[in-house]
């Protein structure tokens, strides 16, 4: 199968965002600070492993389809539609905020195009499906560390107030 024009396009957009994920990730991991440093740089590191394996994945399948790739800078500077990340040090609050928006926006993507990605090439459509699924999932785990607590906990009356934390 040869992938058609707008085929190609779909899918070179996908590729510069995930290409993009995993250059701003790395630039939120060098430079967050503050409260669950470690935690959040751990993190990270996991989301750019899977950006920078689908963004390869990506560009093999469009090779298969003999469909030509561009991760140059240039190209990813071009064509990302994610909002940028600041330069200097990041509080780990504010990283929290900004990866989200840098996970949604890829996956906004990938959803735009979804539906003409299907119709012409399902294969491709169930890949995209995969990254998706886990990409939210990270959206989901980062968010959580601003997400605040709606239960009430209460000590049970007797109980060492000390030993149930």
């Amino acid at each position: 199968m040869k992938a058609s024009k707008q085929l190609t396009t779909n899918l070179q957009s996908v590729l510069v965002n995930l290409i993009e994920l995993h250059l701003q990730g790395k630039q939120a991991h060098w430079n967050v600070v503050g409260k669950n440093f470690r935690d959040l740089h751990l993190q990270l590191d996991e989301i750019i492993d899977d950006a920078r394996l689908f963004a390869d994945e990506l560009a093999e399948r469009m090779r298969a389809l003999q469909a030509v790739p561009d991760g140059r800078s240039q190209a990813v500077s071009e064509g990302t539609s994610l909002p940028p990340f600041p330069s200097g040090l990041v509080d780990t609050k504010d990283t929290v905020t900004l990866v989200v928006a840098l996970l949604d926006g890829t996956v906004k993507t990938m959803r735009d195009v979804h539906d003409q990605v299907d119709e012409e090439d399902p294969t491709t459509a169930d890949i995209l499906h995969g990254f998706i699924g886990k990409l939210e999932q990270y959206a989901w785990m980062v968010d959580a560390e601003n997400i605040k607590p709606t239960a009430s906990v209460v000590t049970p009356k007797g109980a060492n107030k000390e030993a149930t934390l």
